[in-house]
């Protein structure tokens, strides 16, 4: 079956495309394109039926569009505007026109900040932003981003990349194992959001007794305990109620929009009182419970994208990166995710993936969806 449909809005191109093989679907995708001379950069998601021809999916639309510039990967699920696409054979693509000289394609951390170094003092100089994707196989991954973050003055969007199989980028050639994206100077005007997808179950307690991912205590009394009556102000008295849907929730130091990192609550130990989680914290930390449903992740949802719609300028093209865990494993209905963002921007031209992790700032996160607007250039 062959599936195409596009978005086209000036500034920015989209079109997208389910067939049996990546020629079909990338010749449909090509089609729908046209020639895109004018355009100065394409973004490029595969789902992992094709994670093996991701190289040669950009190659093809290159020559066929005219865009040389191309950067994206493969994700169990993909999508664009409206639509999502899970356990198909897709490929979805979007193309942009921006300013000559305001990007910067890098396949790993160094040369991104090489490249920010070589343009310190004109635009770049003052601040990045950076759309990035990263391979969940790569050492030392989060102190990557956190790094990449720092030496760039940047503020990073993005995505790890999710497959069942072959796991590949595209930054201008194909790469594996890296961080890698595209680099956009202070005059690509953006404006991003973060919906975590949870409600927190109560206050946030400190940390005051620990051996690395097994809390033995909160504010001085058992894990446990404490875990317990915050489910019994909700009306739970069984946790196994809500199994699966119970996690933690990091406060993230310094951040003055409340966000916090979640991770999973892998277990209690009765007989000791304590609690462990998928993540190392220490003596002091803070943590606090959290309940993820369909209803708490559409309430955020939307929240988040009214809220991103509401400060940005006039938007031109977006991207939305999202947890592999969330589109139709979480929400009602294969496109819900997608019609929800569509709810609040209308038909943007905007492609994304769905991944093992997302990026926002210099954290990676899990569970969330990171959106992205870029504000037209015209004003």
């Amino acid at each position: 079956m062959n599936e195409t449909s596009d978005v086209v809005a000036g500034q920015f191109h989209v079109a997208h495309a389910s067939a049996e093989t990546w020629q079909q679907a990338a010749r449909s995708v090509a089609e729908v394109l046209g020639d895109r001379d004018d355009d100065t950069l394409g973004f490029v998601y595969v789902t992992d039926h094709f994670a093996d021809a991701l190289g040669e999916v950009a190659g093809f639309l290159a020559a066929a569009t005219g865009v040389t510039n191309w950067c994206g990967t493969v994700g169990i699920g993909i999508c664009a505007t409206g639509k999502e696409y899970f356990d198909r054979p897709a490929v979805a693509a979007m193309t942009g026109r921006f300013p000559d000289d305001a990007l910067s394609l890098f396949t790993n951390a160094e040369e991104a900040v090489r490249s920010y170094d070589d343009r310190r003092g004109g635009a770049m100089g003052q601040g990045s932003f950076a759309v990035v994707h990263g391979d969940p196989r790569m050492p030392n991954l989060v102190e990557a981003i956190s790094g990449l973050a720092r030496e760039t003055d940047g503020y990073l969007v993005g995505g790890l990349s999710s497959s069942r199989g072959a796991t590949m980028q595209m930054a201008g050639r194909p790469v594996e194992r890296e961080i890698s994206g595209v680099l956009f100077d202070s005059a690509v005007r953006v404006t991003t959001g973060l919906t975590q997808g949870c409600v927190p179950l109560g206050g946030i307690h400190q940390v005051t007794k620990v051996d690395e991912n097994v809390v033995h205590c909160l504010n001085d009394r058992p894990a446990m305990d404490v875990f317990v009556e915050e489910l019994a102000i909700e009306g739970i008295s069984d946790p196994r109620q809500l199994s699966g849907s119970l996690h933690v929730g990091l406060p993230v130091s310094g951040s003055d929009t409340g966000d916090y990192l979640v991770r999973n609550l892998v277990g209690i130990e009765p007989n000791t009182g304590a609690v462990v989680i998928g993540e190392r914290v220490g003596m002091g930390d803070a943590l606090m419970f959290c309940r993820r449903d369909r209803a708490a992740a559409e309430a955020d949802l939307r929240r988040m994208v009214n809220d991103v719609r509401k400060r940005a300028g006039t938007v031109a093209g977006g991207l939305y990166f999202s947890c592999l865990a969330r589109g139709p494993n979480m929400f009602d209905g294969a496109q819900s995710e997608m019609d929800i963002v569509r709810e609040a921007l209308g038909d943007v031209p905007l492609v994304g993936f769905f991944g093992n992790g997302e990026i926002s700032f210099d954290r990676l996160y899990a569970y969330t969806g990171v959106l992205t607007l870029f504000e037209s250039a015209d004003g």
